[in-house]
């Protein structure tokens, strides 16, 4: 069995998530069943085809978030430091084309948010700085072509 990195705010909000929806969810789906169960001929009832769905998507998802949480291994971020980069560490990069610095930090791959700068440690950007020190370019596949860049600062929180 293959453990899942995660860091301990990752890993709470995973729980947080499998929680609801065992208690919020579920509960809320089982009864919009009965509901369209009451009004008839199941066979053209949409709402009872629109409430199984949804109990499908949302028992998939709880067996997904109970696969991942047995599998986390909670990587304590804040014992962390170095100038190298590798899990937990916050990274600065500069385009070396365009000069546009961006800041990601490297995490599991379930907590991955880019909108919030939380890359996975399987994010071709994420491969590309593991291992890397302050100074060090690195290229990068992206779905526009090869990109350079230049680390700028690795800090750990």
């Amino acid at each position: 069995m293959e453990r899942a990195p995660m860091t301990e705010g990752g890993y709470l909000r995973l729980q947080e998530e499998l929680k609801n929806l065992k208690t919020v969810e579920r509960p809320a789906i089982i009864q919009a069943i009965a509901v369209a169960r009451e009004h008839g001929d199941l066979s053209e009832n949409a709402e009872y085809h629109a409430a199984r769905e949804r109990q499908s998507f949302t028992e998939g998802r709880i067996g997904e978030l109970e696969d991942v949480i047995s599998r986390a291994q909670i990587i304590d971020i804040s014992k962390l430091d170095g100038d190298t980069a590798k899990f937990g560490a916050i990274v600065t990069v500069v385009d070396e084309e365009t000069d546009e610095e961006s800041t990601y930090q490297i995490v599991g791959e379930q907590e991955a948010d880019i909108a919030s700068g939380l890359i996975s440690v399987a994010a071709p950007m994420a491969r590309a700085v593991i291992g890397k020190t302050v100074g060090d370019s690195v290229e990068v596949s992206t779905p526009r072509g090869v990109k350079d860049y230049e680390i700028i600062k690795i800090k750990f929180m």
